[in-house]
């Protein structure tokens, strides 16, 4: 797969296009299928499913998307704050961007679309059967939801990793540090905190007390090899793919599914709209992930029949 050629997460709609009109065996299809009993006998069939998760299964729960108009923490959005080089210039304030995001995330729960994909998962385990997520949420809601069979390939609001001796590690505590409490508020008349660096979370590996980061994959910054690695094992091995509430326009997960369904394997789009990838795919289902989800991913008629 081709993959690895793109592991940044900044890229254009324009390249996932020109990407599409590279592939050899690219041809325009009809319009998706809505059909839902066509969708659920393939369902009935797969072994190996691969669900891939952007911002919009999340945004049902209440979760800020922080893309397009509107997204602002204060007066910045994401891209603005979610950089290496944003980090190095101000780290108290995009400390504070996600000191706010992991406190938002403790007031959320899992919607029914997470719910509907980890029951899923657990149903067909015992079928012998495989559902692996991939996510670019970084919120692990679908965790919380009890899928266990994750792949994060954009990390988590809820690790950290140290500037100084690279340690990652799962960290929940509430604040992440005494001199974020109350702190990182969204509103735009709200002044930085400017906390001493000092005082920021800090690593607490014997005689590290290195910086700590956020352990996310930022803007301008490279997918984690192991974790593309296993994801590219997914989607070559999957004989079933859903699309669930993402954009298509970050990269590399805009061409996974599109790489997927080159390989003549069907795929399925659940989405609030049409994306750069939408005639691509054999199904197309319009609306809100938690209302269009759960009726494709219950047990079909073959499951309890053992058919």
């Amino acid at each position: 797969m081709i993959l690895r050629q793109f592991t940044c997460r900044a890229a254009s709609t324009s390249q996932l296009y020109a990407w599409m009109k590279r592939q050899r065996h690219f041809k325009e299809m009809a319009q998706p299928s809505s059909d839902l009993a066509a969708f659920r006998k393939i369902f009935s069939q797969a072994n190996n499913i691969a669900i891939i998760t952007g911002a919009g299964v999340s945004a049902e729960s209440g979760v800020p998307t922080f893309r397009g108009e509107g997204g602002y923490w204060r007066k910045w959005q994401a891209q603005q704050l979610a950089t290496p080089e944003a980090f190095s210039r101000n780290p108290s304030r995009v400390w504070e961007f996600y000191h706010y995001r992991r406190e938002v995330m403790r007031t959320k729960d899992p919607n029914p679309a997470h719910l509907a994909i980890a029951e899923c998962e657990e149903r067909l385990s015992k079928q012998g059967r495989t559902v692996t997520v991939i996510t670019q949420n970084i919120d692990e809601l679908h965790r919380r939801a009890g899928s266990k069979n994750i792949l994060e390939i954009h990390g988590s609001l809820f690790k950290t990793r140290c500037m100084s001796c690279g340690h990652e590690a799962a960290n929940y505590k509430s604040p992440i540090c005494a001199a974020l409490e109350g702190k990182g508020a969204p509103d735009p008349k709200t002044d930085d905190a400017e906390i001493p660096v000092q005082n920021l979370p800090r690593c607490e590996q014997t005689g590290c007390h290195g910086l700590l980061r956020p352990a996310v994959v930022w803007f301008g910054e490279t997918l984690d090899a192991d974790i593309l690695t296993r994801a590219e094992q997914v989607l070559d091995s999957c004989d079933l793919c859903l699309v669930v509430g993402t954009s298509s326009v970050v990269y590399p997960a805009a061409m996974f599914a599109p790489q997927v369904a080159a390989r003549g394997v069907p795929v399925a789009e659940f989405n609030m709209e049409n994306t750069p990838a939408t005639q691509r795919f054999q199904f197309h289902f319009h609306g809100p992930c938690g209302t269009t989800l759960p009726p494709a991913l219950e047990c079909h008629e073959r499951e309890q029949s053992g058919k």
